[in-house]
């Protein structure tokens, strides 16, 4: 059941916070990681390393994802991906791209483990699971996803989980311990944004019943500022990307409009928009008015 005016209204009030002076949006808080940006971005299908490098300082992001199967951190040419990453003012966070199965997906999160703790990167206890279906929509596997989670957990890493937007799905994901669960908007890499935001919602509402501060991050589909703008006025503490801005026309130009859709679509949230109406409503005063014969 869609939540009402009144009750959006009231949730946000109950969750209110202080927008800083600057306009930057507050910090986010994911199990012990603090981060100063709300954006989250990918390093993969720029046109190459110097590109990703640029967009991701203008974006402001200070958390990037990074797929840490070993044959996908070198490029074409020979590039190392992370001699291309200041590994000091990024916090990595590993991913499992690419599994279809809950055992692979825990292989690599262990070797992403591996590689960042030898880096000395504070990303070494976390991962972004990633358990996906099929090729053809790279739509998330629950049962595999679930599985994972509560391997990964008990082993003791902080486990961000991609999934669908299912309310249902999203409860049993945190009920295992994960950090994070992370809707998607739509279907990765489609840019279609967010196509079902009733859904998002009641993710939101099962996700922070008596756990206001629970982190809920939408990943995969946003195309561009406006789909970020939307999911963070919805609520949501985050948006994980990574197509919109490297196969924008100019990513460089694209990153730094992400960056503002998500400091535009958190003010917003935290200021509460004013409820639709079907007539309207004049603007300036009715009384003092000019008489007219």
């Amino acid at each position: 059941m869609n939540p009402s005016a009144t009750e959006l209204s009231s949730s946000r009030v109950k969750r209110h916070v202080e927008p800083p002076a600057d306009g930057a949006s507050d910090a986010l808080r994911v199990g012990t990681h603090l981060l100063s940006s709300r954006l989250i971005v990918g390093t993969g299908k720029y046109a190459n390393y110097e590109l990703m490098a640029r967009s991701l300082e203008l974006s402001g992001t200070d958390c990037i994802t990074v797929a840490v199967r070993r044959e996908r951190l070198i490029d074409a040419r020979g590039n190392n991906l992370l001699d291309f990453i200041d590994t000091r003012r990024y916090t990595l966070l590993p991913n499992t791209a690419g599994c279809f199965n809950a055992e692979d997906a825990i292989r690599v999160a262990r070797l992403g483990r591996e590689i960042l703790l030898g880096l000395e990167n504070p990303g070494g206890d976390w991962v972004k699971l990633e358990v996906l279906g099929d090729t053809k929509t790279l739509l998330p596997d629950p049962i595999g996803t679930l599985e994972a989670t509560e391997k990964l957990v008990a082993e003791g890493f902080q486990v961000l989980c991609y999934t669908t937007d299912d309310p249902m799905v999203a409860r049993r994901l945190k009920a295992a311990g994960a950090a994070s669960v992370m809707p998607a908007g739509s279907p990765i890499g489609s840019g279609q944004g967010i196509l079902n935001p009733n859904n998002i919602r009641i993710c939101l509402e099962y996700l922070k019943d008596g756990d206001p501060d629970y982190p809920v991050i939408v990943d995969a589909g946003v195309g561009t500022a406006s789909d970020v703008a939307l999911a963070m006025e919805l609520g949501v503490d985050g948006v994980l990307l990574n197509t919109g801005i490297a196969h924008a026309r100019d990513p460089l130009v694209m990153a730094r409009a992400m960056k503002a859709g998500i400091e535009a679509g958190r003010l917003a949230y935290l200021a509460g928009r004013i409820p639709k109406k079907l007539y309207a409503t004049a603007s300036s005063p009715e009384t003092g008015t000019i008489a007219t014969s």
